[in-house]
């Protein structure tokens, strides 16, 4: 347990997190990737070319600092890195490494002036309570994965037995176990880590899961990313009979237990994790309003299957908003970027609903602003960020 004295230091040290953070987690990142190549695959290169996977450890490590005294404050924050750590299967033996390359950044941007022994030594206490606390929560993460009906720990080898062109940019791709044995039921919203060897380099990816999986295999839908290393290679060359390791089931962004009124809103293929959310709740007496927003209509997928459920259920109310026209797909109820006075016309006139919304980071900025603008309680209001969590205000 931290002592007084090193909460108040790391305390201390907000302000030079605030304006310094980024450029010393950058630091962190380069040391860590170069020196320790076994890491390497535990992040996506993307996000680190981008700035988004150091933004993000940035903000974590200054949220942490800021809550050093009241961890229960850091809300959600914890649960989400858990999550994606178990997805990625991150191990004990990996702590280390990181805690290594952390202190010796911190050292190294900071100078001996900030970065003295008492300095140091408090964020290496720091740092190991928060390593302690992940490591066993993650334990019985993976204890519980293991021991669940259909359940693994570790890498399990699936088959690719089927993929399926939903639009001109997303192609899904069904798994199953090559033992043929049962896998783990996913929750709605939840997404499923993969390992890949690509010109002899292991790469890990996490993709949510675009159907229930109760029929015994696993589903995910890919978007083409120009540029995009694995998303090219699922496309181009990633073949039906193929085999691939998958990692469980894992997220904490799923659908809640409910009768309140149920808004679906994504943005492009942020659609994915609200697919299986639809399934689950369309065997529920709640109303559904399923609002996607796409760039034109050649690259919406899932049209056809939704427009299905619509016409069998009328509890599901299902709206579409095109960026632009393309003169040959079908038509959208709406041309242009959602509005807010749009989104209001769509949404029920009681607020009190459960909203989930997903897509780029963009849109999703524009639809929180929108549902507490429209009077969705926030609490009410959930999303999930695809890459490095990040914040939307």
């Amino acid at each position: 347990m931290l002592s007084a004295q090193d909460r108040a230091i790391v305390k201390s040290t907000v302000p030079l997190l605030e304006s310094g953070g980024e450029a010393l987690i950058t630091h962190f990142y380069r040391m860590m990737l170069s020196e320790y190549p076994q890491v390497r695959p535990l992040f996506n290169q993307a996000h680190q070319a981008s700035g988004d996977q150091p933004r993000a450890l940035a903000n974590g490590v200054l949220m942490y600092a800021r809550h050093i005294d009241q961890l229960d404050q850091l809300g959600d924050l914890v649960a989400k890195i858990i999550n994606k750590h178990v997805a990625l299967q991150i191990l004990p033996e990996h702590y280390p490494i990181v805690g290594t390359c952390l202190l010796r950044a911190i050292s190294e941007v900071l100078g001996s002036e900030i970065a003295t022994p008492e300095v140091m030594a408090a964020w290496g206490a720091a740092y190991g309570q928060l390593a302690d606390i992940l490591i066993g929560v993650e334990a019985a993460i993976y204890k519980e994965k293991e021991e669940a009906p259909g359940g693994w720990r570790g890498a399990r080898s699936f088959s690719l037995v089927k993929r399926v062109e939903e639009s001109a940019e997303i192609t899904s791709f069904y798994f199953a176990p090559v033992d043929n044995g049962p896998i783990l039921a996913a929750e709605p919203g939840q997404y499923i880590g993969m390992k890949l060897l690509l010109d002899g380099e292991e790469v890990r990816r996490n993709y949510s899961l675009s159907a229930r999986g109760d029929s015994g295999q696993y589903r995910i839908s890919v978007k083409r990313q120009a540029g995009g290393r694995v998303s090219n290679y699922l496309h181009d060359e990633f073949q039906v009979g193929a085999t691939i390791d998958l990692f469980p089931p894992s997220g904490e962004f799923t659908l809640a237990a409910s009768d309140k009124p149920l808004v679906l809103i994504s943005g492009g293929v942020g659609i994915t994790p609200t697919l299986p959310m639809l399934e689950a709740a369309l065997a529920t007496e709640r109303p559904i309003y399923f609002i996607h927003c796409a760039r034109n209509g050649g690259v919406h997928a899932f049209r056809e299957w939704v427009d299905g459920l619509a016409a069998q259920h009328p509890q599901l109310k299902r709206f579409y908003c095109y960026a632009e026209d393309d003169g040959v797909s079908p038509a959208a109820d709406k041309v242009g970027l959602l509005s807010q006075e749009q989104l209001a016309a769509w949404l029920p006139q009681e607020r009190d609903v459960d909203a989930y919304f997903l897509g780029p980071k963009g849109f999703m900025a524009a639809i929180k602003r929108h549902l507490k603008a429209l009077g969705v309680p926030q609490k009410q209001s959930r999303y999930e960020f695809f890459g490095p969590a990040s914040a939307l205000e």
